[in-house]
């Protein structure tokens, strides 16, 4: 995945992942799709990773035959449910510059990829996410998960003060050193990570990117709707504790492009000299593995 361009320069990478459980039904003809719009038409090497969390069904033996068949595909298994834990395993290891995720049933077109990773690829900015609630955006869905979606992220800028649109659109993405700084700093395994993480970074005043998707509602999806409310009512509980009490700062890599506004701060005792920057990288390391897990 870290290859060079022929002036042999290392290109930047993307490493994608897709969270699954109980998914092999559907897994193979999702990964045959992405694997084969990446390769036609994505400038920029990367890397498949199928992270199956706990599933009971054939989905394992799925990945692992994808993985293969198809030269870009890699699978990971862990042995305990949960997107955001499946997410903070793969992204804090990956050798990737950009870690991206998307939903198993390909929701969202394809076509926005490109406009997700580029702001990262570039170092314009931190975080991408797609929103299906941006005036520009195309979404088919039923109107009870519109309202669903719709009332959620208003009680994240009533509670929360929150200025992103959508925070549980499927289809995100991440500057690698970025996540790596915030994970240690995520408490929700499950449904809640999107919007812990997207909460962190507005209140550390990273640059979030937002891309209007086209967006088809899965209607075998098996998300059940009450249960992630109720988590997603005490997810936003605890981070407005976390909010009152101070503790959602975090030390930051530096942006790209940052460099030459530093120097010049320091140079004049300002925000970015080395008295009071406080955008340094992180000394956590990597969480131990969880028990189980492998990879192919």
């Amino acid at each position: 995945m870290n290859e060079t361009n022929a002036g042999g320069v290392r290109q930047r990478s993307v490493e994608i992942v897709v969270p699954v459980h109980n998914e092999a039904h559907v897994l193979g003809d999702s990964i045959g799709r992405l694997h084969a719009y990446l390769e036609a038409s994505f400038p920029f090497p990367f890397r498949i990773t199928v992270a199956d969390n706990a599933s009971t069904d054939a989905t394992w033996q799925a990945a692992t035959e994808l993985t293969a068949r198809l030269p870009h595909v890699h699978a990971v298994h862990l042995e305990a449910k949960g997107r955001g834990r499946a997410l903070k395993y793969v992204w804090s290891r990956s050798e990737a510059d950009v870690v991206a995720y998307m939903d198993v049933d390909l929701s969202t077109g394809l076509d926005g990829f490109l406009p997700l990773v580029a702001p990262l690829l570039s170092g314009h900015s931190d975080l991408a996410i797609g929103s299906r609630l941006h005036p520009q955006a195309a979404v088919v869905r039923g109107p009870k998960r519109e309202f669903i979606s719709r009332s959620y992220n208003l009680l994240l800028k009533l509670g929360l003060a929150a200025r992103f649109t959508d925070a549980q659109c499927g289809f995100k993405a991440v500057r690698t050193e970025v996540f790596r700084a915030l994970a240690a700093h995520i408490e929700d395994n499950t449904w809640f990570f999107d919007t812990e993480l997207l909460v962190l970074a507005e209140r550390n005043r990273l640059r979030i990117h937002e891309v209007p998707v086209d967006w088809v509602d899965d209607p075998d999806s098996r998300v059940d709707i009450v249960a992630t409310a109720v988590d997603d009512l005490k997810g936003m509980g605890r981070m407005q504790r976390r909010i009152l009490t101070g503790r959602t700062r975090v030390a930051l890599p530096p942006r790209a492009g940052t460099a030459h506004v530093t120097a010049a701060a320091a140079a004049t005792g300002g925000v970015g000299s080395p008295a009071s920057a406080d955008r340094t990288p992180s000394p956590a390391g990597l969480a131990a593995p969880p028990a189980g897990a492998r990879a192919a």
